[in-house]
């Protein structure tokens, strides 16, 4: 897959875009390796120019000299991404956000937080606590990831379902345009019926409409009381019911229910140090859940009272709360490991879905299904976000067989299951966006009114095309 290939951007405007951003904001020889790569090793890319503007003014200096030169643009936030589209292919500046890490304002009594892109999301967290507030974005990268990353692929994460996903966390944005025009859409405000919400073009848009380089954030009182715990349950369709069940007993108190298959479990034991199994009993599945209350006491009693009722009413097999932070984070180093130790067990297919959570179950079984019919043998593993429908579908090769055993039938694999997709009405990207790697399906699983509309948004706002080009569509 390659973009649009463009002229090699002559010397004398390289030099030009070196001294926008001086001696500290470019990256040369060995120090833009770890830009041209992502963790997974699956897309290498190269740049004409690796630049870290320092503000947004040089971000729109430099992005007016690529508009005046028809010169392309990747914008990268924290490089943590899982479909490509944050690499360049070659021809392109890459632009980096990295130095922009400012928290500009916080303001407690609006429950807001204003700041650059380039602050990492565990900064962003860092500050709120500070502050006395919580922001409730969390993903397994956040050490690393970026705000403007986490907001160009509308991040979703473990707590979506109670305080939604990153589209649903921004209130204003700034960012600048194709043009290098810096938009400025840094409102605070939770009522604006003034038009179209424009932010909501960068959220999601994966560079392809603009940079952003500054994002007022909501922020939440932090809870008074969390209660982490696990339980083994015999289905997935167990598993649906008893989220209803918990989110009923705590008025809606669950804040994250991450559903995982037993062997996600074999795995993380077989491929992460320092790992036990959670529960004495095995499960064919399992849900690490977070519940969170306002109140100062009586949580761990009624999340203990739930549990006991979901045991007496069967489908439950075993349950453990955790008694301590050790143990909270042993349970979510676990959750959290997953995808490294599958990389243990060999490439395979992996899909990042999402159905309704009450098709969940059916979807698993016809998954399965198709898995076995395509690559008999070849182990599913399945874990996500059950209360908002994320299911991460990936598939290792058989017991024993060579790690690259799918290659030649990923495919297949990829098609078919997005075929499954289909019948519920799901997405074939339910948080990790679209880029290099879903770019050509999308064009083909996305009805042609809906790419229309994409395309013409597209070509108002970026004509000539620099912006991150051959990603998204």
């Amino acid at each position: 897959m390659t973009a649009h290939k463009r002229p090699i951007p002559p010397a004398e405007t390289l030099d030009a875009i070196r001294k926008i951003v001086g001696p500290k904001g470019v990256f040369e020889g060995d120090d833009r390796a770890p830009f041209l790569s992502e963790w997974r090793g699956r897309w290498p890319g190269e740049a004409a120019l690796i630049v870290a503007p320092a503000s947004t003014d040089e971000v729109s200096k430099v992005v007016c000299l690529c508009d005046q030169q028809n010169i392309a643009i990747t914008p990268q936030g924290g490089n943590t991404g899982l479909v490509g589209g944050q690499i360049p292919f070659g021809d392109e500046i890459l632009l980096s956000l990295k130095r922009m890490r400012a928290v500009r304002d916080i303001a407690p009594l609006n429950n807001t937080m204003t700041v650059d892109a380039g602050l990492t999301l565990a900064e962003a967290q860092e500050a709120a606590h500070e502050a006395g507030r919580l922001f409730p974005l969390s993903i397994g990268s956040e050490g690393s990831c970026q705000i403007g990353g986490v907001i160009s692929t509308n991040a979703g994460g473990v707590n979506v379902l109670r305080y939604g996903n990153m589209r649903d966390l921004v209130l204003g944005l700034e960012a600048v345009l194709p043009n290098g025009e810096i938009w400025h859409g840094l409102k605070r405000l939770r009522k604006d019926n003034t038009g179209y919400d424009l932010k909501q073009l960068f959220i999601g848009g994966e560079g392809t409409l603009g940079i952003v380089t500054g994002a007022v954030l909501k922020l939440f009182p932090q809870p008074a009381q969390q209660v982490t715990a696990i339980a083994g349950v015999e289905s997935a369709e167990a598993a649906v019911k008893l989220l209803s069940h918990v989110q009923g007993a705590t008025g809606g108190g669950a804040s994250s229910f991450e559903l995982m298959s037993r062997r996600c479990i074999d795995f993380v034991l077989k491929h992460i140090p320092d790992t036990r199994d959670p529960l004495e009993t095995k499960s064919p599945w399992y849900v690490l859940m977070e519940i969170s209350s306002g109140q100062k006491t009586g949580l761990r009693d009624t999340v203990e009272a739930l549990l006991a009722n979901a045991l007496e009413q069967g489908g439950l097999s075993d349950a453990m709360i955790a008694e301590n932070q050790a143990q909270t984070k042993m349970l979510w180093r676990i959750r959290h490991s997953i995808s490294e130790a599958i990389n243990g067990e060999g490439l395979g297919a992996r899909h990042d879905v999402s159905v309704a959570t009450s098709d969940i179950p059916a979807f698993l079984d016809q998954a399965g299904e198709t898995v076995e019919r395509l690559a008999p043998g070849a182990r599913v593993v399945a874990f996500g976000h059950i209360g908002d429908g994320n299911v991460h579908y990936d598939v290792a090769p058989p017991e024993g067989a060579d790690k690259h055993a799918l290659d030649e039938k990923r495919s297949d694999i990829e098609a078919a299951i997005y075929d499954v997709i289909g019948r519920f009405d799901g997405s074939i990207s339910a948080e990790h966006g679209i880029g290099r790697h879903r770019r050509d399906t999308l064009a083909k699983r996305k009805s042609q009114t809906d790419l229309n509309m994409m395309r013409a948004i597209k070509s108002a706002i970026d004509p000539k095309g620099i912006m991150n080009p051959g990603k998204m569509l």
